[in-house]
């Protein structure tokens, strides 16, 4: 079975990081067709140093071709449709910026493929890079496809936007990502195409997701413009295990815009999801935050996340 990728990668701003997650690619044993970098509106040398390792590798044997666009600042979910529009491979695998693939992240890719070929999402295991090394994410035990995503993506980590791959056709039915979503485009998009397609997951840690790199999209955030959210996404007859899930993005995207000082998008997502039982914990979060000033709030979240990852990476 030939299986050929288009690597799609949305850049802004990455010039500490996008060679090493070039580099990444360029290394896999199973080579990519591609790599599309879309370039959204970087002010920095992120496209400067795309265009030299392109010119490097244009010479080299087997290696993918490297096709640089340029596009005006639009924001990431913009850039990955951009990118997926101009592939040319029958399938596509996304890598954000400031990740990097293991070796035989493609290799395993393929092979799920190859032995569960129906399926419209592919996904691997990751780790996560912080100040003090590698912390391995939760995620199912099992190789294979995944009996539901909804229920079985509680407190753990399946799909993430730098460990999937996907046939490019899936993007015909469901649609692209999210234009205009900064929070949580990767998971409003996970959502439709979970409805309609089953999803296969491995539990080999090949993917660096960094949570140290430059220009965080979360510590930048600024207030979205966009006809799409979580609560448009619900369907309140779907299955229970769906509505949580949703339930979940929403309100882990209500914690950030809390902590932001957008009070309203929070209630509004306290009084559509108010119903969980599986996430009643971020829930109260977000009522206890919208309850301080607003000048309090960065601060005490800042101080709740670094306790709760010290207290994750503990295992606790």
């Amino acid at each position: 079975m030939d299986i050929r990728f288009s690597v799609l990668v949305p850049l802004y701003n990455k010039e500490r990081e996008i060679e090493a997650t070039l580099r990444s690619i360029l290394a896999q044993r199973h080579a990519a067709a591609e790599i599309v970098v879309v370039d959204d509106g970087s002010t920095d040398r992120s496209a400067g140093i795309v265009r030299r390792i392109a010119e490097e590798t244009a010479a080299q044997p087997g290696a993918p071709s490297i096709r640089l666009i340029g596009q005006p600042n639009a924001g990431e979910c913009a850039a990955r449709n951009r990118a997926i529009r101009e592939a040319r491979s029958e399938w596509v695998a996304l890598v954000d910026a400031d990740d990097c693939w293991h070796p035989d992240f493609l290799t395993e890719i393929a092979s799920m493929i190859a032995e569960w070929p129906d399926c419209g999402l592919y996904c691997t295991g990751f780790n996560i890079i912080d100040r003090e090394g590698a912390f391995p994410a939760p995620g199912p035990a099992e190789r294979g496809v995944v009996d539901n995503f909804f229920r079985d993506s509680a407190h753990r980590y399946i799909a993430t936007s730098s460990t999937s791959a996907m046939p490019r056709r899936v993007f015909d039915e469901v649609g692209g990502f999210p234009e205009g979503m900064k929070i949580g485009g990767d998971l409003y998009t996970w959502i439709k195409i979970a409805r309609r397609y089953r999803v296969c997951f491995s539990p080999r840690r090949l993917v660096d997701c960094s949570k140290i790199a430059s220009n965080r999209s979360a510590a930048i955030y600024t207030p979205e413009q966009t006809p799409y959210s979580f609560e448009t996404l619900y369907d309140p007859a779907a299955p229970v295990d769906e509505r949580e899930f949703i339930a979940r993005a929403a309100l882990g995207k209500a914690l950030i815009l809390a902590a932001k000082g957008d009070t309203e998008a929070a209630r509004r997502a306290i009084r559509t999801f108010g119903f969980t039982r599986t996430y009643r914990r971020t829930l109260h979060k977000v009522q206890v935050l919208i309850r301080l000033p607003r000048s309090w709030r960065p601060t005490v979240m800042a101080c709740y996340n670094y306790l709760a990852w010290k207290i994750a990476r503990k295992g606790l």
